[in-house]
């Protein structure tokens, strides 16, 4: 209770974690530049500083501060936000405005969002509950775009030559300690053409904590390359080529392994793994070119425009070592061609925002088993999904904005959305040889919000956006290790629909920043395994009601003095023929964050408090509990209090030292639904070094 009303009065007066006092703009939203106070949906934005600042290991990671998100990791490796209630596929993930989500992601926590390095990014923008409108499927929980680091060649006078970089080091001490290091230069010619490039190496070393010990197995080490060329081909026409690759080898399902020996937590008891070892291998590329353009004049047909021609390359890959007898492997290799056009005109009295995009997935898989040790022989029926597969999504869209009085602005939206998926070469467990097969799917998604602008600081917002979901190759020819060892095969299926209304109000100042949202989310036909016993099938037999209130803010209550929090709570059931009305199985519990910082006048010296916290969450049907008992203890998730202090230090204009010591008070505790817990007494240290 006393953790209840701490949070609680936090709020009221604090945060937005990641919320800029200097009015930021955002782009991901509505597809066009706009300041964060003047946006009809909820938004968070965090910055490269901010995210090493805080020590962030992973874009997952880079969320946990977030209210109304739930970071679950499955593996250290494996981070999946639960955004308003969603994870994984019903998430989607977007990388300089190119969506990564293909159709193998499976259903529940998915490990993709780990590919892609923090490092390498300039900020984040993530939108809640912003439906299919802009960006099509998936987009349920959340939008998160991850915009990359580029020259900033734009910010150069024009004709200067411009040749800088940077070198950054982080080490923690947790554990058997993690080293990682980060290289990157830029040079070109201000407004004419610029030259990024970054190089990153880390080492996770394995974590320790307070209870369970050194968890061996949960370190895992990285490379990650990005390049980035932009040049201004003429007055108001930028071309930009960019390329990022990230490899992760050996990461740990340590939850299912015998590395897990089990966490009692009072009357809370996690099961022990069982598997020998489970590892996944990760690559995943990406490579765009885009061509974009303005025209400022007053009578132009097209005021801003984008082409974007990608090409995404991913391996995953899996080894299963379940006994002694019985050892699995797979791959699956997709690659995704995509195309992305979007234009904003002005139309009568409003701005009209419209385009088109196109992904289709290459698709090919395969499986081995092995009886004993190192004898392999291909077992099409364990492939995970069908082999030799196509996906295609096409989708086109139209949102208009309107104001018909001063401080009152209405936005509507449609899109159109094609999927079709086929496959030639899916066996299900047993059975004699492979089939092949074609489906296809369209939906008609809207969206409609108000904005009031009520004076010159707070303004309100309102609206109800449809989202959905078409069928993927994995809820289709699926063959997946779910929870803590059922099958789970793929079946006939129609797209999950989402409907949310959202109501929010916000206040921004210069010394005082407050947001506060409320939201509710219907489901209807959600895609879920049902069925007993080890191998189950898809259904959509899935419908459900989730609805939730987020508040954040920030007080500059004095020079140099800022105090920041947020807090967040929901709640949330399905419903199934089957099984009848449940809880969601990883809600967000009643949780918050709360930070005081100092800022020293010149700028070279700034300390920050930070506390974190959550009630148990106890709100989980007990057989859901015991499917996942690896994952999610008897009796709930604890709760926990874990308090953290970081600084940092500008020692000259070339070099920057940053520190902390992280979970001070040695907490033993894990995060709702992960399956593995966080590291206990931390120890951090990080330099920057420019030129």
């Amino acid at each position: 209770m006393k953790l209840r009303v701490g949070l609680m009065f936090g709020c009221l007066v604090m945060p937005g974690v990641g919320q800029d006092f200097l009015k930021p703009v955002v782009v991901t939203a509505s597809r066009v530049e706009r300041e964060a106070g003047d946006e009809v949906y909820s938004t968070v934005l965090l910055s490269d500083d901010e995210l090493r600042e805080s020590f962030r290991r992973t874009l997952p990671e880079a969320l946990q501060l977030t209210p109304g998100v739930l970071v679950q990791k499955t593996a250290h490796g494996h981070g999946s936000p639960f955004i308003r209630g969603f994870t994984g596929r019903q998430n989607l993930l977007m990388v300089d405005g190119v969506r990564l989500n293909n159709s193998t992601w499976r259903s529940g926590p998915v490990q993709y969002w780990n590919t892609v390095d923090p490092f390498s990014i300039d900020h984040v923008e993530l939108v809640l509950s912003q439906g299919s409108v802009m960006y099509g499927s998936d987009a349920i929980g959340g939008t998160l775009n991850a915009f990359t680091k580029s020259s900033g060649f734009e910010d150069v006078a024009d004709g200067e030559f411009f040749n800088h970089g940077a070198a950054i080091y982080e080490f923690r001490g947790n554990g058997r300690g993690s080293h990682v290091g980060r290289l990157e230069t830029q040079f070109g010619v201000g407004g004419k053409y610029g030259v990024h490039l970054g190089i990153s190496a880390k080492e996770f070393g394995d974590i320790r904590d307070s209870a369970v010990g050194l968890m061996r197995g949960t370190g895992h080490p990285e490379q990650d390359v990005d390049f980035r060329f932009d040049a201004m081909l003429s007055q108001g026409v930028q071309l930009t080529v960019a390329h990022q690759y990230v490899n992760q080898d050996d990461i740990s399902r340590w939850h299912r392994t015998v590395n897990n020996p089990g966490w009692t937590h009072g009357s809370h008891v996690a099961a022990a793994g069982t598997f020998l070892d489970n590892l996944y291998d990760q690559e995943r590329s990406l490579t765009y070119v885009r061509l974009a353009g303005e025209n400022d004049a007053a009578d132009a047909a097209i005021r801003r425009w984008s082409a974007t021609l990608s090409y995404q390359k991913s391996q995953d890959s899996e080894l299963q070592l379940r006994t002694p007898a019985d050892s699995r492997r797979n791959v699956v290799d997709v690659e995704t061609y995509g195309l992305d056009v979007s234009f904003e005109s002005r139309v009568g009295p409003g701005t009209l925002v419209y385009g088109a995009d196109y992904y289709v997935d290459d698709i090919s898989s395969g499986a081995e088993r092995a009886g004993a040790p190192g004898i392999f022989t291909a077992r099409p029926d364990d492939r995970v999904l069908a082999d030799d597969a196509s996906y295609h999504l096409a989708g086109a869209y139209a949102q208009y904005e309107w104001s018909p009085v001063d401080r009152l602005s209405l936005t509507g939206g449609l899109r159109y959305t094609w999927a079709e998926a086929e496959w030639d070469n899916y066996r299900a467990p047993g059975s004699p040889a492979d089939v092949g097969g074609t489906e296809s799917w369209d939906n008609l998604s809207a969206s409609v919000r108000v904005l009031l602008t009520i004076d010159e600081e707070w303004s309100a917002y309102a609206g109800l956006s449809q989202a959905f979901r078409a069928p993927n190759m994995s809820d289709l020819t699926g063959n997946q290790l779910a929870l803590a060892g059922d099958t789970v095969l793929g079946g006939d299926v129609d797209p999950e629909e989402f409907l949310t209304a959202e109501l929010g109000v916000r206040r921004q100042s210069e010394a005082f920043d407050v947001s506060v949202a409320v939201f509710h989310t219907w489901t209807d036909g959600a895609i879920v395994a049902e069925g007993a016993g080890p191998t189950r099938r898809v259904t959509n037999g899935q419908d459900g009601w989730l609805y939730g209130i987020e508040a954040q803010g920030g007080w500059r209550f004095s020079p140099g003095w800022e105090l920041r929090g947020g807090v967040a709570w929901q709640e949330g059931k399905t419903e199934t023929a089957a099984n009848g009305e449940r809880w969601m199985t990883r809600l967000v519990p009643f949780s918050g964050t709360v930070a005081l910082r100092w800022t020293d006048p010149s700028e070279r010296w700034w300390v920050e408090g930070r506390v974190t916290g959550a009630v148990g969450e106890d709100r989980i049907h007990p057989a859901d509990q015991a499917a996942d008992n690896q994952r999610i203890p008897t009796n709930g998730t604890p709760g926990y209090v874990v308090a953290s202090l970081y600084a940092g230090w500008k020692a000259t204009d070339w070099l920057e030292f940053n520190a902390g010591v992280e979970n001070v008070m040695d907490e033993d505790y894990r995060v709702h639904g992960s399956g593995q817990n966080e590291p206990g007494l931390s120890g951090l240290l990080g330099v920057k070094m420019v030129w």
